[in-house]
């Protein structure tokens, strides 16, 4: 709260001055360290952009019937099919800033499924399946992930319930 009052994260501090906006920082980060980039084409740049949102919709219903859990299928299918495509990561052999975007979302989806919805990533998406071992192994992950999992599930909680 004391780097940024609203409460936002990530927040960075670069050269004195918080930064509170992952675009932002990333774009600060390929500026200041350009090896290895982490530019996404932008013909890639908006892969994933509505899991997200996907989520958070089916997370909050309470309507099985509302096709907000089918929503959310659609996009991760979507994924899917560009990740078996050009994977293993969107932008092919080497990471990049959407990945790096998406790996705390998909971290946040997993855990908050798993636990008010007890629902999972579709077996059968094998290629996101992978992808998100494959992020949540890394180690600029393991090191910056909230470091437990009910810190997740607490977040969320008052958004699911209330």
């Amino acid at each position: 709260m004391e780097a940024n009052p609203e409460g936002k994260v990530p927040c960075v501090k670069f050269d004195g001055k918080w930064t509170p906006d992952s675009d932002v920082i990333t774009q600060i980060l390929e500026e200041k360290y350009p090896e290895p980039s982490l530019v996404t084409p932008p013909e890639y740049s908006s892969v994933g952009s509505n899991i997200f949102s996907s989520f958070v919709k089916f997370l909050k219903s309470k309507d099985a019937s509302d096709g907000s859990e089918q929503a959310l299928v659609d996009e991760l299918k979507a994924l899917e099919d560009h990740l078996k495509e050009h994977g293993p990561y969107v932008n092919g052999e080497n990471v990049s800033a959407v990945d790096l975007s998406l790996a705390p979302k998909l971290y946040h989806l997993v855990v908050a499924l798993g636990h008010f919805k007890e629902w999972s990533i579709p077996k059968d998406l094998t290629y996101v399946n992978s992808y998100v071992e494959l992020l949540f192994a890394r180690e600029s992950f393991l090191k910056t992930k909230p470091e437990k999992k009910e810190y997740v599930i607490a977040g969320w909680a008052p958004k699911v319930n209330g």
